[in-house]
This record gives structure tokens, sequence and C-alpha cells, in this order.
């Protein structure tokens, strides 16, 4: 069965339980703020085995002390579904063991 998007509403509702989450063009992003380069590259680093746990994979831009998050559903046609949201859930769990702001 194929993955749905999500309606404006339910992206605004779900946005919501994820502070510091925003959509710009079709994709759910957040940037965390690191204490130095080498916890920023362990976030990456937990994030990617998140991904593939889920074989949902997001865009992560890696900087000195920051790691942005972004991600939508290509299958569905690069658009917000329920399969990103649990994708930045999970994140939002692992984010603090890191020291991410």
């Amino acid at each position: 069965m194929p993955t749905q998007p999500l309606s404006q509403k339910e992206i605004e509702d779900r946005l919501r339980e994820l502070p510091g989450w925003s959509v710009d063009a079709d994709h759910l992003i957040r940037t965390y703020r690191l204490g130095d380069h080498f916890a920023a590259t362990a976030l990456v680093v937990h994030v990617a085995q998140i991904q593939q746990e889920l074989n949902h994979h997001s865009d992560l831009t890696l900087g000195y002390d920051t790691v942005a998050v972004s991600v939508s559903t290509h299958s569905a046609g690069a658009v917000v579904t329920e399969k990103d949201f649990e994708l930045a859930e999970r994140v939002e769990r692992i984010a603090p063991g890191h020291g991410a702001s």
C-alpha cells in the first residue's frame, strides 16, 4: 500500500508535538546545535542507524557543531508523510543524548 501525503492540518497538528521542527518546501526540517564537531558527527551516525532500521532516509548536513535534517517521502511524490514524522520522532528522542539542542 502506498504511503499517503499528510494534509496541511495533519502536519500542523503533528508539528505541535515536535518543537524545533518545521516544514519548508514539502520537507520536514530541523537543525540541531551540538557541543563540537565530534558530537555532531556522532549524532549523524546515530541518525543513519535509525534510517537504516526504518528504511527511510533523510538528507543530513553536517557542520562543525550542527546537524541539519531534512526529510520527505520520495515514493509519495516528495511530500510529508507519516514515515517522515516517525523518523523525526526517533531522531528527537536520541538527540539529547548527544547534547543536541
